[in-house]
């Protein structure tokens, strides 16, 4: 069989090698991502400042309840939108373009699915803002009462629901700085929402009569701030769309197709958070304050990492795909569950073992007390049992979305939201008829348990399909990682301190010592599996 190469013109030639007939290196990915990882991570360092102070000025209280409730709603649509869509589907369509057609034709793309989806956004997010009441009957009905939740509510998502008009279209934005390989000014995007919405709660909320209300104005100017962020940058490439209204375009058709589909199929995490989110506003106030603080932990390491190499990978795979180098293809997935495997283990284990120290350190203070540190430990450990599964999740349906297949990922998802929805009422259930405190944790557990069963079938699908095909070295990985598990644990377990410590000592106190707690039991385990032989050089992509 003739292997055809097409000619690379216009926006094809601009954007560097090719992905075929050139073997795709472990180390560039590596560098890609450590840029990715590095813009997220101060993102998510920003991201920690504002929860502690949310924790601070807000604890867990009937106004954080009814921000949390309103910022969720265009935040999951958000994950729809635009990590689901636009990611999932306007990438792969967008490689395909870049590899088979013109410069103009790449353009003319871009543009109409610029106008196209930025008008339907628009009349989505019209909608949401008239339908607000509504919305936050459906995503918090324990909020309807006598306690003002459901109007504070209310009026806060009128605020923030027009978010999701502008980060879906940086979303937009993003894709197309990522398929030019520009990926640091997506990444750094996140921190503009952060420092607007830490700003807001120190200087705007003291001055309101409201205080609430503060954060939501903050997120509605946020999402414009972001939006602005990324057009200079879209300039400099000379990519920044010009909007039209193209609903029939054959490129706007094909990746509309995608779209439907991987708004449910990327975002079933979001479902489930979703799914606890309303039962836990049946169980009283707070208790959806105490999932968002241990959610925002977990999502640490999640976000750090594994976004962040789903970030990556996904324009390749795409490529990959279009090129039709499966070999490549497979091997770049082998590649990503490796680390994830080297990362997101310890990563779940340490925040099992030091959840209460994490919590202690980072929240403990102001309005957030003893219970409330208690209460989100328990939580924690909840979510972090399901990190595996969940940046798993991040990296297998990726490689769904890169090969146009959407459905797939929806069939599983609607059996992941089912087990969670079973597990999440039968746990809320059990526990609150024992008069057991913690009933939140639970809702976490049963979020980490579809989030593995998620992962697991996603898997098996490739395997089946012989889209995965695992190069040598995982049993030698396997032994290795879990025996360096073992050695950062008992590392760990000599540096334990008792609770009441943690809540005792001044805040420095406990900085440093969960610092050296890290620092010594990360050593462990890098020590341990250098020690054991593993060596950089064996982590790289070699087809097979």
């Amino acid at each position: 069989m003739t292997n055809h190469t097409p000619r690379r013109t216009g926006i094809s030639a601009k954007l560097g090698p090719r992905m075929s007939g050139k073997k795709v290196t472990g180390f560039k990915l590596m560098l890609k991502t450590s840029v990715v990882s590095g813009m997220t991570l101060l993102s998510r360092i920003l991201g920690l400042v504002r929860d502690i102070v949310f924790a601070r000025f807000f604890g867990a209280s009937l106004v954080m309840d009814a921000f949390l409730v309103a910022n969720r709603i265009p935040n999951m649509l958000r994950r729809f939108f635009a990590e689901g869509a636009f990611s999932q589907g306007f990438v792969p369509v967008m490689a395909r373009y870049r590899e088979r057609h013109s410069h103009e034709e790449a353009r003319e793309f871009v543009d109409a699915v610029a106008g196209t989806f930025g008008i339907i956004l628009f009349l989505v997010t019209l909608a949401g803002v008239i339908a607000a009441p509504l919305l936050v009957a459906i995503v918090a009905p324990g909020f309807i009462g006598a306690d003002g939740r459901f109007d504070l509510a209310t009026l806060m998502l009128r605020f923030t629901f027009p978010y999701l008009f502008f980060v879906s279209l940086t979303a937009f934005a993003g894709g197309i700085l990522n398929t030019y390989g520009k990926f640091a000014v997506p990444a750094f995007t996140p921190v503009i929402l952060n420092i607007v919405l830490i700003a807001a709660a120190v200087w705007l909320s003291p001055l309101l009569e409201e205080p609430g209300m503060a954060l939501a104005y903050a997120v509605f100017v946020a999402g414009l701030c972001q939006l602005l962020f990324q057009v200079p940058f879209l300039m400099r490439i000379r990519a920044l769309p010009r909007p039209k209204w193209a609903i029939g375009h054959e490129g706007v058709r094909r990746a509309g197709k995608l779209m439907l589909p991987a708004i449910f199929g990327s975002s079933v995490a979001q479902l489930n958070v979703l799914v606890g989110g309303i039962i836990a506003s049946l169980l009283g106030v707070g208790k959806i304050s105490l999932l968002y603080y241990s959610d925002r932990l977990m999502e640490f390491p999640l976000g750090l990492f594994g976004i962040a190499l789903a970030t990556v990978t996904l324009p390749y795979l795409s490529r990959q795909y279009a090129n039709e180098s499966h070999e490549e293809f497979s091997a770049t997935l082998d590649w990503s569950m490796k680390l994830v495997l080297l990362i997101a283990v310890p990563a779940a284990l340490g925040l099992i073992v030091l959840a209460e120290p994490l919590v202690a350190t980072i929240f403990y203070g102001g309005v957030f007390g003893a219970s409330d540190v208690a209460m989100t430990a328990l939580a924690l450990q909840g979510f972090a049992v399901g990190l595996v599964g969940f940046s798993f999740v991040k990296i297998l349906a990726p490689a769904y979305f890169a090969r146009e297949d959407t459905r797939t990922p929806v069939r599983i998802g609607l059996i992941a939201l089912a087990v969670n929805f079973g597990l999440s009422v039968s746990l809320a259930w059990y526990l609150t008829s024992i008069g057991y405190a913690g009933t939140h944790a639970g809702l976490a557990l049963a979020i980490s348990v579809a989030a593995i069963l998620n992962a697991a079938l996603l898997y098996r699908g490739l395997i089946r399909d012989n889209v995965l095909r695992h190069g040598g070295g995982w049993l030698a990985l396997l032994v290795q990682v879990t025996l360096a598990n073992v050695a950062m644990w008992a590392v760990i377990d000599q540096l334990h301190k008792s609770t009441d410590w943690w809540l005792a000592v001044t805040v420095m106190e406990r900085v440093n010592w969960l610092a050296v707690t890290i620092v010594a039991g990360a050593g462990a385990y890098f020590g341990a599996l250098l020690l054991l032989g593993l060596r950089p050089s064996k982590l790289g992509i070699r087809p097979h």
